[in-house]
């Protein structure tokens, strides 16, 4: 992209989507250039507070967080919430899924306080604009449902863990 001074949405998501399938092979070091590659370009083309830009510095968060690389992560997951709090909405799917991600972060690092309050709000969002069966309620079940057992508190764990085994059933059936 650069050789050619491609700078649009298009070379944005051919980007991002290229680094996302470098990351998935662990590629970490090539997915790292052309993430941050697409967060300059649609930085410049579409703005700072644009959804596009939005889910790149959602995506590069991801990869910091695989690598241990958390404080790197936790700014951009919070500027990927900022920028969907205020473009999306507060109770919107896409800031749900930040919220989630960032939730994992914390307790990836042990910071449970700051990670539970975050799960709740993402269950709420996702059961609120979801179907009762939709499997990203069933995954921030499941993660939730871990933070739970971090903190030993087993009876709440199990019920969270048993409704998303119902939900993951009624997906594999």
């Amino acid at each position: 992209m650069k050789q050619y001074q491609l700078e649009s949405s298009q070379a944005t998501r051919l980007l991002d989507r290229t680094a996302t399938y470098l990351q998935d092979r662990m590629l970490y070091r090539e997915a790292e250039g052309l993430f941050q590659r697409a967060l300059a370009i649609a930085e410049k083309v579409r703005g700072p507070g644009h959804p596009n830009t939005a889910a790149t510095l959602h995506n590069l968060a991801g990869l910091y967080r695989n690598q241990g690389r958390y404080a790197e992560a936790e700014s951009l997951y919070q500027r990927a919430l900022a920028i969907k709090e205020k473009v999306r909405g507060p109770d919107h799917p896409d800031t749900a899924i930040t919220l989630g991600n960032l939730a994992e972060l914390y307790r990836n690092q042990g910071r449970y306080v700051k990670a539970e309050p975050l799960y709740q709000r993402a269950l709420a969002i996702f059961e609120k604009a979801l179907d009762p069966d939709h499997p990203s309620i069933g995954t921030t079940l499941e993660h939730y449902a871990t933070l739970l057992r971090d903190l030993k508190r087993e009876g709440e764990a199990v019920r969270l863990e048993a409704r998303a085994r119902t939900i993951r059933a009624k997906h594999h059936a």
